[in-house]
């Protein structure tokens, strides 16, 4: 049996079973399953499954497996289901169980306990998540190809032309691509979503005088795409509900495209462009004047949202910073979330006998020095307390290191040890310094207060 159809029968016998399923999809880590009963689900046996490396309850239960492995344990939940990745599974009322019922009802009661503020990030989130892949690629390919332009190759040569052209590609289009997600995102038609980020990005805009004033191409950024295309869907909502069937797929598409465009451009523009301003200019000033302050407590209070998974909520903030003024000071200090708690599972690895716990941090380690510190998170530092917080303690010394080389970043989409060759004015060594101070204060700060073997118990 392959390892991972081993999970998947393991994930199920803990969860209720195949039939408990009602939608499953899953991000770069997690699998997020929504069950039609949690009572069924057995969490700490859960957490003890061999290549389980944390659980997490909140409005899914995500069960973090890592990157890769993620993908295959998905694809093989989804056979044996039958159910497709994303897809709902019918619910018939008449079939529900009391306790299924009940387990309805307090979904019901939590969907509706949740702040607006963490449902905004959320959404922003589900946005952008899709797109991490592609700026992944992207980037890297953007940040070796000016790597060696930097380093003297010459820039005309065809094979650099090419690299740069793949590198810079999804950045070109990424308005009509957050645009789609957007939409898709809300319920909408997602190519009317596309549409809205084509508008604020056309190169056109700059002919058109509005208020006196010529237009700007991409004014307002992402945060204006993604007010669009949610205009977008709520126009084609309204307008779809009172349009007769026949003329529908003609009159609703045209009625949207015209209103949320006009609107867009006399409303939209201005509006977003505040916006972002106000956002890059704050986090510009908040840097340039909290300096070391500032850098450690942004570092040191990072883990604790990629930990509800709000971190992908800052992804806009990343691209407006890049699209403003060319890079972002802000991801290279963030990073150092991750550094700290590869320092602080370091520890732990020298410190304990625990033969699981080993295995555990050893799995992810490699990963975790790329960047991807969600398989250390929640299969290490989060179960056993206290290097939590040594970690984001570490962080907070490599972040504020970074606030005052003032390292910043030309891509996002990656952190760790990958992140080296998109660091913005050949600041690469300082950036590496920054990852090592990070790896040694979380080190030295698990493994002299923050870990005892009595820890692991359980694990």
């Amino acid at each position: 049996m392959k390892k991972e159809e081993r999970m998947a029968k393991d994930i199920f016998a803990n969860i209720g079973g195949k039939e408990n399923i009602q939608r499953l999809s899953h991000c770069m880590t997690r699998l997020r399953l929504v069950l039609k009963d949690d009572s069924k689900a057995n969490i700490d046996t859960l957490k003890k499954v061999d290549g389980v490396m944390g659980v997490i309850e909140d409005d899914t239960l995500q069960i973090v497996v890592g990157p890769g492995t993620v993908n295959k344990v998905a694809a093989e939940m989804s056979k044996v289901t039958g159910l497709s990745i994303g897809e709902e599974a019918a619910l018939d009322e008449n079939d529900l169980t009391f306790s299924e019922k009940a387990a309805r009802n307090q979904a019901n009661l939590k969907e509706k306990n949740k702040t607006p503020i963490k449902m905004l990030l959320r959404r922003i989130g589900s946005i952008f998540i899709p797109l991490i892949p592609g700026l992944v690629a992207s980037g890297l390919i953007n940040g070796g190809a000016n790597f060696a332009k930097n380093a003297g190759v010459d820039p005309t040569v065809t094979w650099m032309q090419i690299l740069l052209l793949l590198g810079s590609g999804i950045f070109m289009y990424l308005a009509i691509l957050v645009g789609w997600n957007t939409a898709k995102e809300f319920g909408g038609t997602p190519v009317l979503g596309a549409i809205a980020g084509a508008f604020l990005f056309n190169p056109a805009l700059a002919d058109i005088t509005i208020y006196g004033e010529a237009l700007v191409v991409g004014r307002g950024g992402l945060f204006g795409v993604i007010f669009a295309a949610w205009l977008m869907t709520w126009v084609e909502k309204r307008v779809r509900s009172v349009m007769h069937d026949s003329i529908d797929i003609i009159v609703t598409p045209l009625i949207t495209v015209l209103t949320v465009g006009f609107f867009s451009l006399y409303a939209v523009v201005p509006v977003a462009g505040v916006l972002s301003d106000g956002i890059t200019s704050g986090i510009n000033v908040i840097l340039d004047v909290g300096g070391v302050v500032a850098g450690a407590v942004l570092a040191g209070f990072f883990l604790p949202l990629v930990m509800v998974g709000l971190h992908h909520g800052l992804t806009p903030i990343h691209l407006e910073l890049i699209n403003s003024v060319g890079y972002t000071a802000l991801l290279p200090i963030l990073a150092m979330a991750g550094a700290g708690q590869v320092g602080a599972a370091i520890a732990i690895f020298v410190k304990t006998k625990n033969k699981r716990l080993r295995n555990i941090i050893k799995g992810a380690l490699p990963v975790g020095f790329l960047g991807i510190g969600e398989p250390l998170l929640y299969g290490v530092t989060l179960p056993l307390g206290r290097p939590f917080l040594t970690a984001c303690m570490g962080a907070a010394v490599g972040g504020a290191f970074q606030a005052v080389m003032k390292v910043a970043a030309s891509g996002i989409g990656v952190s760790g040890i990958s992140l080296i060759p998109l660091i913005a004015d050949n600041k690469f060594l300082f950036y590496f310094l920054g990852l090592l101070i990070a790896y040694i204060f979380g080190f030295l700060f698990t493994y002299l207060f923050g870990f005892k073997e009595e820890m692991a118990d359980g694990i």
